[in-house]
C-alpha cells in the first residue's frame, strides 16, 4: 500500500512538474492574431510564448477536448449585428509543438458566442450564445463539429433595463460526473438545471430546473465544489456570490448563501465579475473583478459556506478568465485591457496569493486552456 502512494504521488508530482500548453482566446483587438499558445513550467512558474493561429473573429472562449487532442473556440465577431449568428472553430493539436491546425468551423446559430464546454466523453460541445440560446454540437472522430444535437431559445428580461432587455445565456457547466448541465442566464438572473444524456447529446429538464437568484444578480458563471456537494454563482452585475447546496445524485440545488459582497465595502467604482473558480483541494473560491481590478479570495468552510479573506491585485486591468493550476500551486490571470497574463503563486495553506513577476503579453487575452 506505502509503495503504491508512494507511486502515485511520484505520477502526480511528475504530471504537474511537466511543462503544459496553453492556449488563450482573444478578441481580435490591439494586433491580436487569434489564439495564442504558450508554454508554463509549474516548477518555476514561468511563461514561454510558443506561437500563434490567425483568426480575425475574436476567438474568445476555448475549450479542450478530453485527451487534448482537439480544441474548440466560439468566435464573437460574426455575432456583432442584431441578426448575425456567430461561429465555432474546431482545431486540431500537436501535443509537442502547440500547434493548431483548423479543422471545420460552424455557425453559432446565435448571436454573440460566449463559453463552450466539452462533456466528459468528448462527444458533445455545448455553445452558450449571449444572444439568449444554447446549441449541442456533436463532435466527431476526428475532432470536427458535426450536427446540432439539441438547442433551445430562452426568452424573458431581468430589472436591469441596460443589460437584462433580454434572455443573454452566459455559460454552460458540466458536473464532473457528466450528468449534469448548469446554464447561467444572465439576462433573467435564472440558473437552469439540465440531465445530460451522453449518448445522444439531449438536454432534458432536472427535477429543479430552474434556480432564480435575487432580481438584477445577472448569474454568468458557475463552479462546483471538488467534492460535488457544494456549488458557486459568479452574479456579474451585482458583484456577489450565490452559494447552494448540491445534491450530487439528483444534481438538485439548494440556496444556502445568497448575494455574498466580494468587494471592499469601501468600494464606489464600477465593476463587474467575470470568472470564478475553487482551488483543486475546495479549501478556497477565487472571483475575478473587472474595475476593481482584482481577485477577490473566499475561504470555504466545512459546510461550503464563504468568507471573503482578502482581495489580490490582478496588476492589469480587467481581468477576465483565469485559471487554477491542477497542482494548487498557481493561478493564472488573464488581463484582458493591458494585454497581459500574470502569473501568481498560491499559499495553499492561507489560499492568498502573491505576484510572481511573471509577465506574457498577449493581446486581449480573455481566456486560458491547459492541454
Amino acid at each position: 500500500m506505502k509503495k503504491f502512494l508512494f507511486v502515485a504521488l511520484l505520477t502526480l508530482s511528475t504530471q504537474f512538474a511537466t511543462a503544459q500548453l496553453i492556449h488563450v482566446g482573444t478578441y481580435s483587438v490591439r494586433g491580436s492574431e487569434g489564439i495564442y499558445t504558450l508554454r508554463f513550467d509549474p516548477k518555476a512558474g514561468t511563461l514561454t510564448p510558443v506561437g500563434s493561429t490567425k483568426n480575425p473573429k475574436s476567438p474568445s472562449f476555448l475549450a479542450i477536448r478530453p485527451g487534448g487532442n482537439q480544441l474548440y473556440s466560439v468566435s464573437e465577431a460574426d455575432g456583432a449585428g442584431p441578426t448575425k449568428f456567430g461561429s465555432v472553430g474546431a482545431y486540431g493539436c500537436d501535443p509537442k509543438t502547440g500547434a493548431l491546425t483548423a479543422i471545420n468551423e460552424k455557425s453559432s446559430f446565435g448571436r454573440a458566442p460566449c463559453h463552450i464546454s466539452i462533456d466528459k466523453t468528448g462527444r458533445w460541445a455545448i455553445v452558450s450564445n449571449y444572444g439568449g440560446s444554447w446549441r449541442v454540437y456533436g463532435l466527431l472522430p476526428d475532432g470536427s463539429l458535426g450536427a446540432l444535437a439539441d438547442s433551445l431559445s430562452f426568452s424573458g428580461k431581468g430589472p436591469n433595463t441596460r443589460r437584462q432587455e433580454g434572455a443573454h445565456v452566459h455559460s454552460a457547466t458540466i458536473s464532473d460526473d457528466n450528468r449534469f448541465v448548469y446554464i447561467a442566464d444572465l439576462g433573467t438572473d435564472k440558473l437552469h438545471c439540465y440531465n445530460l444524456n451522453a449518448q445522444t447529446g439531449k438536454l432534458t429538464p432536472n427535477q429543479t430546473p430552474v434556480m432564480m437568484v435575487k432580481p438584477g444578480s445577472g448569474p454568468r458563471h458557475f463552479a462546483i465544489h471538488p467534492n460535488g456537494r457544494f456549488a458557486y454563482l459568479a452574479e456579474e452585475l451585482t458583484s456577489s456570490v450565490a452559494v447552494f447546496s448540491r445534491d450530487p445524485q439528483t444534481g438538485s440545488l439548494t440556496l444556502m448563501q445568497d448575494r455574498v459582497a466580494s468587494l471592499p465595502a469601501n468600494f464606489t467604482g464600477e465593476n463587474t465579475h467575470a470568472d470564478i473558480h475553487t482551488d483543486p483541494s475546495g479549501r478556497n473560491l477565487y472571483v475575478s473583478n473587472r474595475g476593481h481590478n482584482s481577485l477577490s479570495m473566499f475561504a470555504i468552510n466545512s459546510d461550503g459556506s464563504i468568507k471573503l479573506i482578502g482581495h489580490q491585485p490582478t496588476m492589469g486591468a480587467k481581468p477576465r478568465n483565469f485559471m487554477v493550476h491542477p497542482s494548487g500551486q498557481w493561478v493564472l490571470v488573464a488581463n484582458q485591457d493591458t494585454d497581459t497574463i500574470v502569473v501568481f503563486r498560491r499559499d495553499p495553506k492561507t489560499g492568498l496569493l502573491t505576484d510572481t513577476g511573471e509577465r506574457a503579453k498577449v493581446p486581449s487575452p480573455v481566456c486560458l486552456v491547459a492541454e
